[in-house]
């Protein structure tokens, strides 16, 4: 007699969900009675939860409490993993919703999970392996937001405009001309809306459009390009202080990971 498993929307423990979305599509808003990580292999996505908006690039992941009010849609096309964890498992994790930063040992096990086709560990070995992931999502480093957006009338043109147009070299004071406001206003309004400055969220925007097109196996040269550097050593130097590492090890990574599957 066959064993019989309960749906992926009355997960076990833990259970796993690998899917591809196509531009433009959307979920929500919905709440669940479990916890879920949302994380993007390839591609960017937009979540919000209980009225915070998030933007979701590769490497990071959004931690959504239970019965938290969410919904999400995909900009570009996306390869995404959805992690569904029983509520009583997530002790230690956030009472919020934030972005967690993943370590290669959290993506090596949603990438054997993925290789093997095993959404709902049904074995002791997975088992303990589900358990070790949720470990390790418990000890992520945690951020409120690694690229926040907002609806402010005068920061959503220009936070649209640059994630439009990433190669854009155009000043605050530019922008300000546009808008027919003061640098200065428009500098508090990043700030207070944001919680950064204008040119700390324009880098991060970038990194985050450099890590989709890395992902896709794009060229560094072409990547510096497109994201309006006048060198790829200018790139490769605002990566390395985003990210402790070079474009170049990146790329050569996911290309190891891809070749293992």
């Amino acid at each position: 007699m066959a064993t019989r498993t309960r749906p992926l929307q009355f997960p076990e423990s833990v259970s796993l969900r690998f899917t591809s979305y196509e531009q433009g599509v959307g979920f929500g808003p919905k709440r669940q009675p479990w916890c879920k990580v949302g994380y993007t292999v390839t591609g960017v996505i937009e979540a919000e939860v209980e009225g915070q908006r998030f933007l979701c690039p590769p490497h990071y992941a959004t931690w959504i409490p239970a019965d938290a009010l969410h919904s999400c849609r995909t900009p570009r096309g996306v390869k995404f993993v959805s992690i569904y964890v029983r509520q009583e498992l997530c002790a230690g994790m956030p009472e919020m919703a934030c972005t967690l930063a993943l370590s290669p040992l959290i993506k090596a096990i949603l990438a054997d999970f993925e290789a093997r086709d095993v959404s709902l560990p049904a074995t002791e070995e997975d088992a303990r392996l589900a358990f070790v992931l949720v470990d390790q999502l418990r000890k992520a480093p945690r951020r409120q937001s690694y690229l926040p957006i907002c609806d402010d009338a005068m920061v959503v043109p220009i936070t649209d405009a640059l994630r439009e147009d990433p190669r854009s070299r155009r000043s605050l004071a530019e922008w300000a001309r546009r808008l027919d406001t003061t640098e200065r206003t428009l500098s508090r309004r990043f700030q207070s809306c944001l919680g950064m400055p204008f040119n700390e969220w324009r880098q991060r925007m970038k990194l985050v459009a450099a890590l989709s097109m890395i992902e896709q196996g794009r060229a560094i040269h072409e990547i510096a390009r497109d994201l309006g550097y006048r060198s790829p050593s200018a790139f490769i130097a605002m990566f390395r202080r985003q990210t402790g590492t070079s474009p170049t090890h990146l790329a050569q990574s996911h290309g190891q990971s891809a070749a293992g599957h």
